[in-house]
């Protein structure tokens, strides 16, 4: 059997690759080429600031849980404690308006005052705050020597007024001012100056 020949003629024209614009594939790779060159560098950076910020400390997470009075947390109530008692109050002229002690270690244990404050007579050994044993007489004396008990009480009420040494300023909360009765911060201040040296 014969194949018929066909005609050269009778095929479909086969249309010419396409010229493509010569600006069009180099601006692609300048494209590509800048994106590498930026990437390198920032990859570098975002390195660099991640591990670098410490300063040479170790890197750490530090939680703090602080339960105020009254609150409530899966399943456990905190509420301050109601001292009704005729314990002998401790008048501290200059601002602290007198106060029972004895409450004032409620009064502490019940706001978290432990949790940041080191402070013998309640126990507490929190590193994040002034060391309460020591640190009220000696800031005190050193913020124009206030009297220690009208400088406690401002310390609590408003933190940021006098900042020890060594610590920064926000780090105690400052609604202890609304959040506490008047009796209750005096007690707590007059808990504070009975154990401070």
């Amino acid at each position: 059997m014969l194949r018929s020949a066909t005609r050269v003629d009778s095929l479909l024209p086969v249309p010419r690759p396409r010229r493509q614009n010569p600006w069009s594939s180099t601006g692609e790779v300048l494209v590509w080429i800048l994106f590498a060159v930026l990437l390198f560098p920032a990859g570098f950076a975002g390195y660099a600031v991640g591990h670098y910020t410490s300063l040479g400390k170790p890197s750490s997470t530090v939680v703090h849980t602080v339960t105020a009075a009254g609150s409530t947390s899966a399943g456990t109530t905190t509420s301050a404690a109601t001292t009704t008692s005729s314990a002998t109050t401790t008048s501290s002229g200059g601002g602290g308006g007198g106060g029972n002690a004895a409450a004032g270690k409620s009064v502490f244990a019940a706001n978290g005052c432990a949790s940041c404050h080191t402070f013998k007579p309640a126990g507490a050994t929190g590193t994040i705050g002034p060391d309460l044993d020591k640190a009220p007489a000696a800031d005190a004396k050193a913020d124009n020597n206030m009297n220690l008990a009208a400088f406690v009480k401002e310390s609590i009420v408003n933190p940021d007024a006098y900042i020890a040494k060594g610590f920064s300023k926000g780090l105690m909360p400052t609604t202890f001012g609304s959040s506490l009765s008047p009796t209750q911060l005096n007690d707590l201040v007059a808990f504070i100056v009975s154990g401070s040296s």
